[in-house]
């Protein structure tokens, strides 16, 4: 435990995080965090709180949130040697640094992976990320390939850990069995509006293969707080009904709570750049919720009880 929060390991093989990360794609879409002294200001009210892992990616903010990141932790090297970094890459799109690029694609060829990572750790200003994860399936490279680009950087002490994000069962598979590091994580959308990988195998590959997968969008997306959203406005009641049971619990709290409740033990990226929200979903850490809760919640998500 690190300021009340618990510590997990994604795999066996994987470094040490905390059971919540801070996610950090929308950081550049709010002006109140495009700063390096907004972004330090937001890490250290992490690490009060026992978070201490950063989920970000090459592309964010069109390819500049890393070096956002990277500045603010520059600012206080205190707060750069308490944090673990996961980043991700494999998606290119037409931006002001490539205008020459007419296509968005996905490249997970070795060279393009080396190439990312080695800039990533530069912009982060780190001398290794902790995890790096292959952000989207590239239908036209092998896995030989892309395993060859995670071994390497492994090999050369430039990652830590290798995982996926937004990969099917099968492409799982595919890609383990050519590292030579196990794959830790697959990080996936999951939360109450979208639960493909309770029924599409990614959850249960995951426990058997003693993986803890990662949640991205663990509020939909915001869609929980949209008032003209007939399927969040089920959600908070079915919230608000159980609050008092979990000590006055808030419906992100408990969004959060159902979401690590599940036996895979998903660890949630935090999606949003408010002090007192980060503050608050920490709390979900020690919340238990029932099962009985928890399938009231899928019923109000589905709008209908159990098959």
């Amino acid at each position: 435990m690190l300021g009340g929060m618990t510590r997990i390991r994604l795999h066996d093989s994987s470094p040490e995080f905390s059971r919540l990360a801070f996610g950090t794609w929308r950081l550049l879409k709010d002006p109140a965090t495009s700063t390096p002294e907004a972004v330090l200001a937001l890490l250290k009210i992490c690490l009060d709180v026992g978070i201490t892992t950063i989920d970000t990616a090459e592309i964010y903010g069109e390819y500049r949130v890393e070096e956002l990141i990277g500045q603010a932790l520059k600012l206080d090297p205190g707060v750069a040697g308490r944090v673990e970094i996961i980043t991700k890459a494999g998606i290119y799109v037409p931006n002001a640094f490539h205008p020459e690029r007419k296509t968005a694609h996905y490249n997970a060829t070795a060279a393009r992976l080396v190439k990312s990572a080695e800039k990533s750790l530069r912009w982060l200003g780190v001398e290794t990320l902790d995890l790096f994860l292959v952000h989207r399936p590239d239908w036209l490279a092998s896995v030989d390939e892309t395993a060859a680009g995670l071994n390497q950087l492994i090999k050369e002490g430039k990652i830590r850990s290798a995982g996926v994000s937004n990969h099917s069962v099968s492409q799982f598979r595919a890609l383990g069995s050519r590292v030579e590091q196990p794959l830790v994580t697959n990080q996936v959308e999951f939360n109450p509006f979208h639960m493909a990988p309770i029924y599409d195998g990614v959850f249960d590959q995951c426990q058997e293969l003693r993986v803890k997968p990662m949640a991205w969008s663990p509020m939909g997306g915001g869609r929980l707080f949209e008032d003209e959203n007939p399927t969040a406005a089920r959600l908070r009641e079915a919230f608000g009904e159980m609050s008092g049971r979990y000590g006055g619990a808030t419906a992100d709290q408990l969004a959060l709570a159902w979401i690590m409740a599940h036996p895979s033990q998903p660890m949630p990226a935090l999606g949003t750049g408010k002090a007192e929200r980060l503050r608050a979903a920490a709390a979900a850490d020690g919340l238990k919720i029932s099962r009985e809760d928890w399938y009231a919640v899928w019923q109000a998500a589905h709008g209908h009880r159990i098959p």
